[in-house]
């Protein structure tokens, strides 16, 4: 290789480390996505969600005041209603991240008409309760292993917090049984990681989770090359429409373990339901 070929390389490779270690973990978009829920309600047409997840507060491309600018942007979307999918904190066991209240204070500042609404990541299990009551304490209802109606319109659907599958192994089909949801009426099941849909009950219109991040590295005809995922690339990231019911997975905002986003940037998945 020539000494000019040599230099060409080095810079190439020294745009795409900027790139991937610095531009792109710091770039926020809106991923609209349009789902057609079957036998959703008329009345409840067009809802419209805001899906956040992954944020990892603490970590190296999520300080306090990036969080700030995050959810200014959620709100400015102007939401029925905003669902959280976990993994508020960045490594938890090793100490980091900001003070639980300070979180939750932020976080506190998103609106929805319709009320927002959280489930707890793996990344949190080590401060699960002080996340939990900080998270309550601001407004967020948090839903782990519980369901909640929401209604518009006097047509109600009910939110169905799934507990994290790699943290708590949890029986889905029993939690989801056990909420005495009345026949006919919708659910949407929030979770953080996908790997537990395929136990997601048929009955179950819709699935929201996170966790993947879309593998945070994704390169033309290869696809993401790590996933943290039983199932590979299969819920990667994305709608995916399995045995009659459907998973939606967003590829979050933060990063973790390596510092990197190259071909998936952070969003914010706006979802509107038909």
């Amino acid at each position: 290789m020539s000494k000019r070929a040599r230099w060409i390389v080095r810079c190439v490779a020294a745009a795409l480390a900027l790139w991937g270690f610095v531009i792109e973990p710091q770039r926020l978009v809106v991923h609209e996505q349009t789902i057609e829920v079957p036998g959703w309600p008329s009345r409840l047409a067009g809802l419209r969600v805001v899906a956040l997840s992954d944020l990892h507060v603490g970590g190296p491309h999520m300080s306090l005041g990036r969080l700030r600018r995050v959810v200014t942007r959620a709100n400015d979307l102007q939401p029925d209603a905003i669902v959280l999918l976990g993994d508020f904190v960045a490594m938890a066991r090793l100490g980091l991240g900001p003070d639980k209240d300070t979180l939750g204070e932020v976080l506190g500042g998103l609106h929805a008409q319709l009320g927002v609404f959280a489930v707890l990541g793996n990344h949190d299990w080590r401060d699960r309760v002080e996340l939990r009551r900080a998270l309550v304490a601001h407004g967020i209802t948090v839903i782990d292993d519980a369901a909640v109606p929401i209604v518009r319109g006097g047509a109600r659907v009910w939110l169905v917090g799934i507990p994290d599958f790699s943290t708590e192994q949890p029986h889905v089909a029993r939690i989801v049984e056990r909420s005495s949801i009345p026949d006919g009426e919708p659910i949407i099941c929030l979770t953080h990681d996908p790997d537990v849909f395929p136990q997601v009950p048929s009955r179950v219109a819709l699935t929201l989770a996170g966790h993947t991040h879309g593998g945070q590295v994704r390169l033309p005809l290869l696809g993401s090359l790590v996933v943290p995922s039983l199932y590979g690339q299969r819920y990667v990231a994305g709608l995916v429409s399995e045995a009659g019911h459907q998973l939606f997975v967003t590829t979050g905002v933060g990063t973790s373990i390596v510092p990197v986003r190259f071909g998936v940037t952070p969003e914010l998945a706006l979802l509107t339901l038909r």
